[in-house]
């Protein structure tokens, strides 16, 4: 059985989706990633020294 769904109600979840994805989403998925890059860097200079000293 399929469920029968009016353009607008459509064009809204769309909009709404959007604006998820785009306002929320992608900035914080941003922050994690720049963050965990950054704290695998200094954790491993912590261990192996900083790059450059032998």
């Amino acid at each position: 059985m399929t469920q029968q769904t009016d353009p607008q109600s459509e064009k809204r979840a769309e909009r709404n989706t959007f604006i998820f994805l785009a306002v929320f989403l992608a900035p914080i998925l941003t922050v994690a990633i720049v963050g965990t890059y950054g704290f695998i860097i200094w954790f491993s200079q912590l261990i192996f020294g900083p790059p450059g000293v032998s």
